[in-house]
């Protein structure tokens, strides 16, 4: 293992996988109102000491919507359900800073690490869809300056609202009547640009402090942002040059705030597909894209880009599209992708379709193996986040071949380390601000 890193690993969750039609193949199961199969697959997830699962989100559907997002639970409400149902695995959400506000948002947050004794972690986003303005009673999504702008002060009011309440803030002494110690909590009073802030907030501290924070922007501003307050970063990094590129600009941002490399793990997305040999993996991958419907090509590359390509040919080479306000990082992936491998349209689309813009890896449990001790140890990553293309058997097969040859490599942990999702990414419990005890 290198210098002492632990390898990282999560379970992004997508109810009818993470192939846009993983939930055609004959032996998947489906559903992200299909809580069964989701405990089912976090169970499992927890019985192969993967640090976390995630729930991403998003403000939007419709009916012609991908299968895995076309319906889904409320995120945090999901988390607040799978924590009845695990013990030690991380529980990992996204909620955007755009459309919520940051009181509410907080204690929600707060209200799963309490429940969950400190498995919590918040993916802050800032919210790419335009389109979401629309059920928010706004006309207008924010520019993306704005968005970054507005999410450091959301989460900054976020954390200050986290240490409202001190550690073991109760008393309940029947006899005097003292059910808290009152100075032990203490209101925030945030006045700033975006928002203000009384608090105090109505959830105590979880034992690991404060839930973990996630972020997943690779622009330009996101890489400060998550240099600024992330703790893990998901990402998507096609080449392992790439990989190590960002990895080392990312962590190169951050003695700048204060921060030790080892306190932000960056964890690229990792679509697998396994097979007992090499020729088996590519005929299960083949079978996948067999499903892959292309009428939904510009539908999905036009959402993805936020570009009319309506005039051009699905076998058409890849025009020259101008960046837009919303997305930025997935775009310049996608449109670097097309370029390297002179991709059209309809090929580009079967490639969203897979993965979305992640690393594909097609083949045995130990070239997988293989692909993730290369990242890890060369520094192009410090764990992945596992995008199985459809549930149950995608993961099975990661779960029963990948997880112990990394194992047997001395690369992945075969216990938890302690009972917190802090403790398993090996991250500090932040110090409540109010217990600090300033220098003389």
């Amino acid at each position: 293992m290198s210098r002492g890193r632990k390898l990282k690993l999560g379970l992004f969750v997508q109810g009818a996988g993470h192939h846009v039609a993983g939930w055609r193949h004959p032996k998947a199961l489906s559903g992200s109102e299909n809580f069964d199969l989701i405990k089912q697959v976090a169970q499992k997830a927890e019985q192969a000491k993967l640090d976390m699962i995630f729930l991403a989100d998003g403000l939007t559907t419709s009916a012609s919507s991908p299968a895995s997002v076309v319906t889904r639970f409320e995120p945090i409400t999901l988390l607040a359900a799978l924590s009845t149902v695990t013990r030690q695995i991380g529980l990992a959400v996204t909620a955007s800073t755009t459309y919520y506000d940051p009181f509410n948002l907080a204690r929600l947050i707060a209200s799963v690490d309490k429940l969950s004794e400190g498995r919590a972690a918040w993916n802050v986003v800032t919210t790419s869809s335009p389109e979401a303005a629309q059920n928010f009673s706004n006309t207008a999504h924010l520019e993306h300056h704005l968005r970054y702008e507005r999410a450091a002060e959301f989460v900054e009011v976020v954390k200050g609202l986290w240490d409202s309440w001190e550690q073991d803030p109760y008393i309940v002494n029947k006899e005097t009547g003292e059910y808290i110690d009152q100075s032990k909590v203490h209101e925030l009073n945030h006045t700033g640009k975006h928002f203000a802030v009384k608090g105090p907030l109505s959830v105590t501290q979880s034992p690991q402090g404060h839930p973990v924070i996630i972020q997943a922007g690779s622009s330009g501003p996101g890489q400060e942002l998550a240099a600024r307050i992330g703790e893990v970063v998901f990402t998507a990094q096609q080449s392992y040059e790439d990989a190590q590129a960002f990895y080392a600009s990312l962590k190169g941002r951050l003695p700048k705030y204060g921060r030790s490399p080892e306190h932000l793990h960056i964890l690229p997305g990792l679509f697998p597909v396994i097979g007992n040999t090499e020729k088996e993996a590519k005929e299960k991958y083949e079978e996948l894209q067999h499903f892959i419907d292309d009428s939904r090509a510009y539908v999905t590359l036009e959402e993805r880009f936020q570009y009319d390509l309506s005039g051009y040919s699905l076998d058409d080479p890849i025009p020259d599209i101008p960046e837009s306000d919303g997305r930025k990082s997935r775009p310049q992936l996608l449109m670097k992708l097309a370029r390297e491998k002179g991709l059209t349209l309809r090929q580009l689309y079967r490639e969203v379709a897979g993965a979305r813009g992640h690393r594909i890896v097609v083949g045995t449990a130990n070239q997988l193996a293989d692909h993730i001790q290369k990242w890890f140890e060369g520094y192009a990553a410090d764990g992945f986040n596992i995008m199985p293309p459809f549930l149950p058997d995608g993961f099975d097969d990661f779960v029963q071949g990948v997880i112990p040859e990394l194992q047997n490599r001395g690369l992945f942990r075969t216990e938890y380390e302690g009972s917190t999702l802090r403790e398993h990414l090996g991250l500090p419990v932040p110090q409540n601000r109010h217990s600090i005890v300033p220098t003389p």
